[in-house]
């Protein structure tokens, strides 16, 4: 066979379809893991690779769709990665013999990457790095990068297999109806984008049916000249007593086969519900068709995008503009209510005014309960006491883009200061069998948030005037693995945060540590204060309450006090000597209310502000 480099030069290719949908029809349940039929049942991967060079595909890709380190250990099989990948190309040249080429299948890691994800761009590449060495020491032809949602983690997979070999790859992502990425970058951008790249061939696959690929193709092919792939489900599913059938015939696939072929595409191939039958009536519909160039009657128009001004620091926000100066900040933290009557909260605010708080945080389910939106709490607090609130927003109860609409509506009805944390799962609260999504963790709820004050969306699209928000986080000073929490920090700055509040400081000399150890690099911090209410509460917060130390000294001191019946007073004492020991370390304080007890709050402060 000629080299596929040069067989794609002047030749359509046609690929095969659904190695997946084969294997559920034979037998194997959507829960296992499909690759592992490379070493568990070889006749049954050979007899679909069969089928599909029999149907008439030129090329074929290994079963390693899901092959990566990651998935693997899902099924405990990560020590298997190797022996899966390779065996899987030697059942695929077994089955070609020379009659088909073989394209090593990588699929997307299943986790988030940098910037939505914790994990760094430079650690997806070593896993993909992983999966592309043992796909090439068994002797692939090419490499077929498919169904990626976004840009970023493609590529990474791009970089990897560049770095150790120079084999065409194919690139594909995967698609809305609307022909943008699940996350709303546009057709026009993703072209330009992986046109750049130092791939063969760029294009699509999965997700949605024949009739939408055409259309996102077609633009795609008025774009670039880079050769193009589509790869399409069979069509859109139909639910019939529980299952998903794809009730689209070979005839309509093979139709828009060759609707492809004349739009420019040069790889055709099939994803979800396609089957050899599909491949058989394309292979009819396009045999007697030669490639079509595509790309040379467009010519782009540069458009100027309109220039963005940011929101300056000190004009985001009351908050903002003390921090931005230098000032010391003083902040309180009042839980929601668990019902819909907001008028405890809202007199504490207004004492909380009246007393000289700069802010009123608001947690976002604290402890994972379920308690009034805070985004609610918080409108309604500052329309009627005047005074500032700091909005919590977890990555726990929504996904990427409900957190997107959740931030620009926040935005619009006045919310400017946020402190974005990642959350506590729903399994320490009072629902624990309610469904957590993590889409991203805090890292990369900055990254979102910092993208809006920049004026794009998720999708890097530009949407307008940018948002004005001042960027908080939460860091903890006494964390077990202080190292990762630091490096977890240092990842939130380079994100875009702005100030960060830190858990409850029960010893001060922690803190003073912490900050040593980040003085090269520091954005304002905001320590956090929690006047203990009786030792029952200091018993609490130390062993039920995720990341709070409470030193034994403390809590020796409270159980004096609450034999003397001086426990209240006590937990007020700690915590302004706490406050007293890091003022001038910090730019400010958060005062917690353990209980509602917002006298508390302005005592401690009070206390500190007489001692000045």
């Amino acid at each position: 066979m000629q080299p596929f480099r040069e067989f794609l030069k002047k030749n359509l290719v046609l690929f095969d379809g659904g190695n997946g949908t084969e294997f559920y029809k034979r037998g194997v349940f959507i829960n296992r893991c499909f690759d592992e039929l490379n070493l568990s049942d070889e006749a049954m991967v050979t007899d679909v690779h069969k089928q599909y060079i029999e149907a008439g595909a030129e090329a074929i890709e290994t079963n390693t769709f899901g092959a990566n380190r990651l998935k693997l250990s899902k099924h405990g099989l990560d020590d298997k990665l190797f022996e899966i990948n390779h065996r899987g190309v030697e059942i695929a040249r077994e089955v070609t013999q020379g009659r088909a080429y073989v394209a090593g299948a990588i699929g997307p890691l299943g986790i988030r990457i940098e910037p939505w994800g914790k994990t760094a761009r430079e650690e997806a590449r070593e896993i993909f790095k992983e999966q592309a060495k043992a796909l090439l020491e068994g002797g692939v032809d090419l490499f077929l990068l498919e169904t990626f949602l976004e840009l970023s983690p493609l590529e990474q997979a791009v970089l990897a297999v560049r770095e150790i070999c120079d084999l065409p790859i194919i690139a594909q992502l995967t698609i809305r109806e609307d022909s943008s990425t699940p996350f709303g970058t546009p057709v026009e951008m993703y072209t330009k984008e992986m046109s750049s790249w130092d791939v063969d061939v760029i294009g699509l696959n999965c997700s949605v049916g024949p009739e939408a690929m055409l259309e996102a193709v077609e633009a795609m092919a008025a774009r670039t000249k880079k050769p193009l792939s589509t790869m399409p489900n069979a069509g859109k599913p139909k639910e019939i007593e529980g299952r998903n059938i794809y009730l689209s015939s070979p005839d309509y696939f093979a139709e828009y086969a060759r609707r492809f072929a004349l739009a420019g595409v040069k790889v055709i191939g099939g994803c979800c519900g396609t089957t050899p039958k599909d491949i058989r009536a394309a292979k009819a519909a396009i045999k007697a068709l030669k490639p079509v160039e595509h790309g040379g009657q467009w010519k782009q128009v540069t458009v100027e995008a309109a220039p963005v001004k940011l929101v300056p620091q000190v004009e985001k926000s009351g908050l903002a503009r003390k921090i931005s100066k230098g000032e010391f900040v003083e902040v309180v933290e009042t839980t929601p209510p668990r019902g819909c009557d907001p008028s405890k909260v809202l007199k504490a605010a207004k004492a909380l005014m009246e007393a000289g708080i700069d802010a009123v945080n608001i947690p976002d389910g604290p402890r994972a309960s379920s308690r009034m939106s805070p985004l609610a709490l918080a409108t309604t607090m500052e329309r009627e006491t005047g005074i500032e609130s700091v909005l919590h927003y977890c990555c726990r109860d929504r996904n990427l883009l409900g957190m997107q609409s959740d931030l620009l509506g926040a935005y619009t009805l006045g919310i400017r200061n946020l402190l974005l944390i990642t959350g506590d799962p729903p399994k320490l609260g009072d629902y624990p069998d309610a469904t957590a999504v993590f889409d991203v963790d805090s890292i990369g709820l900055v990254n979102v948030v910092n993208r809006l004050n920049h004026g794009r969306d998720i999708g890097d699209n530009a949407f307008g005037d940018p948002t004005g928000f001042f960027i908080g986080v939460g860091v903890n000073p006494q964390a077990h693995n202080l190292d990762y929490e630091i490096r977890r920090f240092w990842y939130k700055v380079d994100a875009g945060a702005e100030f960060a509040i830190t858990q409850p400081v029960f010893d001060p000399e922690a803190l003073l540590s912490f900050l040593e150890k980040i003085s090269h690099c520091r954005i304002p911090i905001i320590a956090g204060i929690w006047p203990l209410a009786s030792l029952r509460n200091a018993e609490f917060l130390r062993s039920e309450v995720p990341g709070i130390y409470i030193p034994d000294s403390v809590m020796e001191r409270m159980k004096k006090a609450e034999e003397r019946g001086e426990a209240a007073r006590e937990g007020i004492s700690i915590a302004r000597e706490s406050l007293l020991e890091v003022r001038d370390s910090v730019q400010g304080v958060q005062v917690s209310t353990p209980f509602g007890k917002y006298e508390r709050a302005i005592e401690v402060i009070k206390a500190m502000r007489d001692d000045e």
